[in-house]
């Protein structure tokens, strides 16, 4: 029967139970009458008030549909939707009784009415009841046959609401191989109460204690709100207890209200840098994205790939795709093209921020509201020996998409930045803190909002450290680290980037906005934690290798150049940097020499041109006066 219902659409299972609470409406009723009149008086009555049995049922069915009664997945049905169902009986009782009032019915017996109200909540909340409990029954059965013999004996780290559910699903599904035990939680109120006739054994400190006595190989972190530090300190509790860990997925995931054992997974390198989930102002970033152009430049990039999925779910009027690397372009339009668009349309363009020509055709052609302009050189050693690239592609491809946001009058502009423009020893970072000061000149005369984001490292972006340790790990190590004090701001890259959007609703003209990113993390701590992910362990199974500092690394990264010159904005996670004062039309007159020097190719001053330029951009705080 079972596998004959899951063949059925949701709109034949509807008529199904919509047919069936016709029944229950006609025999609650009737037992109403059978309750309170004699037997032999039945049939005078029914004759009576036979008119009311359609009534009721049509009244019920209508009400109940409307409730929402026919959508739900009764599979997953709880309290919520029994209370649902009480909901959609004392409605449609109370439209039946104003019926009656308004009509010839009203010496229509109440007591009939109540009787009838408390039968049909009982069965028509049986019925549903009674559907769920034969379907996993049936499936049960089914299932014992799948049954593993040799079940791995498994705890619940965490016994709230998402421990709860693992352990419901993991029970319900016997093909499952996980034998549960009970559950810790550092909750100490909850130590000696039963989940689903489970004992809560103790605390994550007593883990070590439980595995032993109960010969436990396995652990379910079930912690969806737990940060990265909590979540690294479990992970570290089960490594001590030789448990394998699994993890259910971080609060965000969980989008439908369910823990399905087909979502636990192992423990992630971003599970130990968790943060918090980012809130944001979805009003504000509607109002100036939704039915909006939108561009952005290095769409297929890490930043500008997850940008243009997350300005999908704005509705803008038009997206379109900036990127001189065809196979990225390619794999960013491929993406899109399975996210809903509605009215949205997707328009994937090849071309070079450098060429200026070209941009200003894109801009003419399709005059954009909105710029997000993350096309950039990104790694700092490579540049160190390409500096007539970097400075071109960073520098003039900025200076082209800022001016033409400007000549196109743009509403906003928003250029991506780094923590490797602060204090800069490098040249990477030296055009990206060139590039911000190129915002805030063209923001001075100009309606168009300029802004610029500055933030660290983004987790897992193309080119980062957590995907070359993976590559190292893969081929046997060692995993190289550059120095044992070396830091970096980590950031998810959804994280990042919602914050990133957010302050497109923030500007006002010429701010640089600072992402809060937590603490430093140390690398070599970041090493370890891979390691000890991939089931390996250090020193024994793989090794850590020093090889010094790359040209134009710093032991540590900042954010800003004094933390007294921050100001807060009305999100805690974004924050503007004062300005700095220096000589505009001097810096400007020297980037052009710096261009004019790059394009000419005299490679021999490129760089100490570019330090000397960007060192007259340095902390000088601005004058009232200027």
């Amino acid at each position: 029967m079972i596998s004959w219902i899951n063949t059925l659409s949701a709109s034949q299972r509807a008529w199904i139970l919509i047919f069936i609470d016709s029944l229950c409406a006609v025999a609650t009723l009737l037992s109403g009458f059978l309750l309170k009149y004699p037997l032999q008086e039945l049939p005078a009555i029914i004759t009576h008030f036979g008119w009311l049995i359609p009534l009721v049922v049509l009244v019920r069915v209508i009400t109940f549909r409307s409730s929402g009664l026919y959508v739900f997945l009764w599979r997953y049905a709880s309290i919520k939707e029994l209370v649902s169902i009480v909901k959609a009986v004392t409605l449609s009782s109370l439209y039946i009784m104003a019926i009656l009032f308004l009509t010839e019915g009203k010496g229509f017996p109440k007591s009939v009415l109540v009787i009838d109200w408390t039968l049909n909540i009982m069965a028509v909340g049986g019925v549903r009841i009674g559907l769920r409990l034969y379907r996993d029954y049936v499936f049960s059965r089914k299932q014992l046959a799948n049954t593993p013999k040799n079940k791995v004996n498994t705890i619940i780290i965490g016994a709230g609401d998402a421990g709860e559910m693992v352990a419901r699903e993991l029970l319900r599904v016997s093909s499952s191989k996980y034998n549960i035990v009970g559950f810790v939680d550092d909750n100490t109120h909850l130590g000696g109460r039963n989940i689903h006739r489970l004992p809560v054994m103790g605390t994550t400190k007593d883990l070590s204690l439980i595995v032993k006595k109960h010969k436990i190989q396995e652990a379910i972190i079930a912690v969806p709100s737990g940060d990265g530090k909590t979540i690294r300190r479990i992970v570290s509790e089960c490594e001590k207890s030789s448990l394998h860990s699994m993890i259910t997925p971080a609060l965000h995931e969980i989008i439908d209200g369910r823990v399905a054992v087909d979502q636990l997974r192992k423990v992630r390198i971003d599970d130990l840098l968790r943060r918090k989930v980012v809130e944001t102002d979805v009003s504000s970033i509607a109002r100036y994205i939704s039915g909006s152009s939108i561009l952005v430049t290095g769409a297929g990039g890490s930043i500008g790939s997850e940008l243009c999925r997350q300005i999908m779910s704005f509705s803008p009027r038009e997206l379109i795709l900036v990127e001189n690397c065809e196979d990225h372009l390619y794999q960013i339009d491929l993406a899109l093209q399975k996210i809903p668009k509605g009215k949205s349309r997707v328009t994937p363009i090849i071309a070079d921020v450098k060429n200026r020509a070209r941009m200003d055709q894109i801009f003419q052609s399709k005059t954009p509201d909105v710029i997000f302009h993350s096309a950039a050189y990104k790694q700092v050693p490579l540049m160190e020996s390409n500096v007539q690239e970097v400075v071109l592609n960073n520098v003039l491809g900025t200076k082209n998409v800022l001016e033409l946001a400007h000549d196109y009058k743009a509403k906003h502009c928003v250029l991506i930045s780094t923590d490797k423009a602060v204090n800069t020893v490098n040249c990477m970072g030296a055009t990206k803190r060139l590039c911000e000061v190129l915002m805030q000149i063209q923001a001075r005369d100009s309606d168009t909002k300029f802004s610029a984001v500055r933030f660290g490292n983004v987790l897992g972006s193309r080119g980062s450290v957590v995907p070359l340790f993976r590559r190292q790990i893969e081929q046997g190590g060692p995993l190289t680290v550059t120095h044992p004090d070396i830091t970096r701001f980590f950031m998810t890259i959804t994280e990042a980037v919602r914050l990133v959007i957010q302050t497109g609703a923030l500007c006002e003209g010429g701010e640089i906005f600072v992402l809060d990113m937590g603490d430093p993390i140390k690398i070599v701590d970041l090493a370890k934690d891979i390691i000890r992910l991939s089931g390996l362990e250090e020193g024994k199974d793989i090794d850590i290798k020093y090889v010094g500092l790359r040209p134009g690394e710093k032991l540590y990264e900042e954010l800003f150049f004094s933390k007294e010159d921050l100001k807060e904005t009305p999100h805690k996670k974004i924050l503007i940097t004062r300005p700095y004062a220096f000589n505009k039309e001097e810096v400007h007159r020297d980037i052009e020499v710096l261009l004019d020097n790059c394009m000419l190719q005299e490679s021999s001053t490129q760089k100490e041109l570019l330090m000397s330029v960007v060192e007259k951009t340095q902390p000088k705080k601005v004058q009232k006066t200027s």
